[in-house]
């Protein structure tokens, strides 16, 4: 069993997350975890914490000489503006009250229940842990499974589908053509013409102190048939993926294939008719409204997952609320924050299905190191070709 931990304070002095169970023999280095955390702070409407902050991790265990050890995976992304923070986040008593506690909750945060939770008088115990800062570590975990799941040749991309309201087109690309509009696109959008009209809309909402939330969708490409079980609850891969995805900060929805459009059709209409290709010897679907799950199981198409994120909850014009002190109307307390950060959200939802099918793989071909799952791997792919 795959499992992660993940530790760490917005302004405190990093943020730090361990991976266990995670297999022996597989190629790892910083620069490939680099390059997914980049991937996570770019995009248009992201807020100034992206002009301090350029996130690099440290491999502090479990790697040696290039390659990973079985043993568990310490990884390490110092936070920059830590040298600003000292005081107000230190573990040391000797600077307490050294800056005045948060006492405005803002709605739509975990301000306030997590204060009443935790017993707390100053909201920044809460908000600096609640913060989305968090997700940086859970991408450079993401990455660490990313490669796992390339040694299978499973791939995971993402691309935005709507912001604010505004939605793409109706698309007829290949995922190739897919993958390279959304990396090249200032918001991770495909679709240059929504695109444009996405930015005005952000533009919109900066002018006026609010924020956008929006839709993105995540597509896992060749996925062996069987990974997850209907036997139980907790064992149903869709349940496992969409307990991850929101799990991600601000993430309100998740709908696999067709989603809630399937309780609008026929069951004609919904459910992917199967075909056997004798010269491949392989079963396939010509539709994939089912989004590539089954009774909880693959069935051999591609995974399709879509994301729901509500707009950020920290406003440049604040809400109405209460102070927790006096009681009396204040306006919400202001944070540094982003317009948009539905791009990045789409970079996080990658991270946590890779985990979340690296584990399923695992699970299913076993092993403690690469070479030992490769080959139950192998021999699974020949009996399923042999069916």
């Amino acid at each position: 069993m795959l499992r992660y931990l993940t530790a760490g304070e917005s302004h405190g002095q990093g943020l730090i997350g361990i991976i266990d169970g995670y297999p022996g023999g597989v190629k790892i280095s910083a620069d490939d975890i680099d390059k997914e955390l980049a991937r996570r702070q770019v995009g248009y409407g992201r807020g100034g914490r992206m002009l301090i902050e350029k996130d690099g991790v440290e491999i502090l265990s479990g790697v040696r000489w290039g390659k990973t050890l079985g043993s568990p995976i310490c990884l390490q992304i110092r936070n920059k503006d830590w040298s600003n923070w000292e005081k107000a986040m230190s573990i040391s008593s000797e600077y307490e009250g050294s800056v005045s506690p948060v006492t405005r909750p803002r709605p739509g945060h975990a301000d306030l229940s997590g204060l009443i939770k935790y017993g707390h008088d100053d909201i920044r115990n809460i908000l600096e842990r609640a913060s989305a800062r968090e997700t940086a570590i859970r991408v450079a975990i993401g990455a660490v499974c990313k490669l796992l799941l390339r040694e299978f040749n499973i791939e995971i991309i993402s691309h935005v589908t709507e912001i604010g309201g505004v939605g793409i087109n109706k698309m007829v690309l290949k995922l190739g053509e897919i993958q390279k509009k959304a990396e090249a696109s200032l918001l991770r959008c495909a679709d240059k013409g929504a695109e444009k009209r996405m930015i005005k809309k952000i533009d919109s909402a900066k002018r006026n102190g609010d924020s956008l939330g929006g839709v993105f969708e995540i597509i896992v490409t060749n996925l062996p048939i069987g990974l997850g079980s209907h036997t139980q609850w907790d064992r149903k891969l869709n349940a496992r993926l969409s307990f991850a995805i929101m799990s991600i900060q601000a993430i309100k929805g998740v709908e696999i294939g067709l989603g809630f459009e399937a309780a609008r059709r026929l069951g004609s209409d919904v459910h992917d008719e199967i075909f056997y290709d004798k010269r491949n010897k392989k079963f396939y679907r010509k539709t994939n409204n089912a989004g590539g799950i089954e009774g909880g199981m693959t069935n051999g198409e591609n995974i399709i997952i879509r994301a729901a994120m509500k707009p950020i909850p920290t406003l440049m014009k604040p809400l109405k609320s209460v102070d927790i002190v006096t009681k009396r109307p204040f306006l919400a307390s202001v944070e540094r924050s982003d317009v948009c950060a539905v791009p990045a959200a789409a970079v996080v939802g990658e991270a946590v299905v890779a985990f979340e099918i690296a584990n399923a793989m695992i699970e299913k071909f076993g092993g403690d190191s690469l070479i030992e799952m490769k080959r139950n791997y192998n021999s699974y792919m020949k009996y399923v070709r042999g069916i």
